[in-house]
């Protein structure tokens, strides 16, 4: 058997419908912005596979820093122990993050990061003697897939299975352009009306990634958070997505006037190397914890709780935004993404074209509305394939978000290729 039939007996792939599905592409290696099948055919990974890999595939300064603390400690308990690669990233995380920030929670990805931040709000209540349990979120979020973040993120088909299980959210519009004054005016009444029942608001600073590339504003966005300050409500800036650098700064919240209580990073903090989620959260919220009284403990962990490894990785990431110039590379990929929106933001298959840092957005014309299911998302999925481009369209949304160490001349056949494909519409 080959390895695509293996995988088609044995593996069950998320977001996958098995039974239409095509085989899945056997990829052997990877190299920069490259990943290789079985084959030899090359694909420009448009994506860095699913917004993790930033700096490029099998980038040879994070695998030697992982080999390195290989050799030395691969992984610990990190109840009662600690160890350098942890240590040294949370201060590092620290000098980067907001300066309320004070302490540094380990987690395994973006949705167990985001189930920590929700747990730390529910507990910090409880252990202040007061019990707040409702959530403010923006319309079409998407936090993650275990049960808390799924109860954050919007209703939608991916919650429906477990619609009952979820705990009540109140569901704000988002201030996109043209709905700043309603979705504050949203906001505020609901503050006004449970001001002593609501934990927290938690957010997508700035970008709504799976909800198609949507794009707030900053200066209501900073509002809502000054607001929240006002009525002793929590804020959690869900930055998984937009963290390191993806949006031009280091973190989308570098736009923002007001800063959130509670920080959620994933995604790229490792390189796209290793699994680890990080919360990050004010020394208000870590006080409220410390305590003689063991019940009032934050009790979660998770068995690799800041793995060695992992942590050596995000270390290693972190060197190449220094040693690689990182910020330098993003500017350019902006500034290319820039001069191509303005060539086709007019083409008459185009309805908008967003764009924010690195990330570019085109929401086609179709005759059914935005959608994740839309049909026209597996023609344009095919159509890269074959043109040898990892794009996976958000429905009608194609949007790129490459790593960083992408060349001008991928950028420029990416580009080309989407034209080719809007002409075909």
């Amino acid at each position: 058997m080959t390895l695509s039939e293996k995988d088609k007996k044995y593996i069950w792939h998320p977001y996958t419908q098995h039974k239409n599905s095509d085989d899945n592409i056997t990829i052997t290696h990877a190299e920069g912005a490259y990943l290789f099948d079985e084959s030899g055919k090359k694909y420009i990974d448009a994506i860095s596979s699913w917004w993790t890999n930033i700096h490029g595939h099998s980038h040879p300064y994070i695998a030697e820093q992982i080999f390195k603390q290989a050799q030395k400690l691969e992984h610990v308990i990190f109840a009662g122990f600690t160890h350098e690669p942890a240590v040294s990233l949370a201060e590092r995380l620290l000098d980067l993050l907001p300066s309320n920030q004070n302490k540094i929670f380990f987690s395994d990805n973006g949705s167990t990061a985001v189930e920590v931040a929700l747990k730390m709000t529910f507990q910090y209540w409880q252990n202040k003697g007061k019990k707040r349990s409702k959530v403010v979120a923006f319309k079409n979020a998407y936090h993650g897939d275990t049960f808390g973040a799924m109860s954050v993120s919007g209703r939608s088909t991916f919650t429906n299975a477990f619609e009952s299980f979820l705990f009540d959210v109140v569901f704000i519009d988002a201030p996109v352009h043209g709905k700043e004054k309603n979705a504050m005016k949203q906001f505020e009444a609901e503050l006004i009306k449970d001001k002593d029942k609501i934990a927290c608001f938690i957010f997508e600073p700035l970008v709504q990634g799976t909800a198609g590339m949507v794009i707030h504003s900053s200066k209501v966005l900073s509002e809502m958070i000054l607001l929240c300050r006002k009525k002793n409500v929590l804020t959690i800036a869900d930055e998984v997505m937009t963290g390191f650098g993806r949006t031009g700064k280091f973190f989308a919240s570098d736009y923002l006037t007001a800063k959130a209580d509670i920080f959620c990073l994933s995604k790229g903090i490792t390189g796209g190397a290793m699994a680890l989620g990080v919360t990050s959260c004010t020394n208000d919220i870590n006080s409220a914890f410390f305590s003689d009284n063991k019940m009032k403990t934050f009790f979660h962990g998770h068995s690799y709780t800041a793995n060695p490894l992992a942590c050596a990785s995000a270390n290693a990431s972190l060197d190449l935004f220094e040693k690689e110039k990182t910020l330098q590379k993003i500017k350019k990929i902006n500034s290319k993404h820039k001069t191509f929106a303005g060539q086709i933001k007019k083409h008459v298959a185009v309805k908008e074209v967003r764009l924010f840092g690195t990330i570019l957005a085109i929401e086609l014309k179709t005759k059914n509305e935005t959608s994740y299911f839309n049909s026209i998302r597996d023609k344009a999925y095919n159509f890269f394939i074959t043109k040898g481009i990892l794009i996976r369209p958000l429905g009608n949304v194609i949007y790129l978000m490459p790593p960083y160490c992408i060349s001008d001349n991928d950028l420029d056949y990416i580009y080309k290729s989407i034209n080719e494909f809007l002409n075909s519409l």
